[in-house]
């Protein structure tokens, strides 16, 4: 939903969905271990940015059984020293 001023407004965290073409967990998981990064530095990486995400969300969200939210994306985008485009590679 859209507020007066153009910005999503919700009480919901605004999430991202896969869909058939684009896998972002699976390329999450790709990436990361190209670039040889434990889960649990990518949580911490991504903790430090304020940012919530813990053990279980990421197994989920590489698994494709958890969505993402905007905020996680960024976080691991950055954490990762990757593009959005990256993420968002289809299979």
């Amino acid at each position: 939903m859209l507020n007066n001023n153009n910005n999503f407004s919700s009480n919901k965290h605004n999430s991202i969905k896969n869909d058939k073409k684009i896998c972002i967990g699976a390329n999450i998981k790709r990436i990361r271990k190209e670039k040889k990064i434990k889960g649990v530095e990518l949580i911490r990486l991504v903790n430090l940015q304020g940012v919530e995400l813990n053990t279980f969300s990421l197994s989920k969200i590489e698994a494709g059984t958890q969505h993402i939210t905007a905020s996680q994306f960024r976080a691991i985008a950055l954490s990762l020293e990757c593009t959005y485009e990256d993420l968002l590679q289809e299979k």
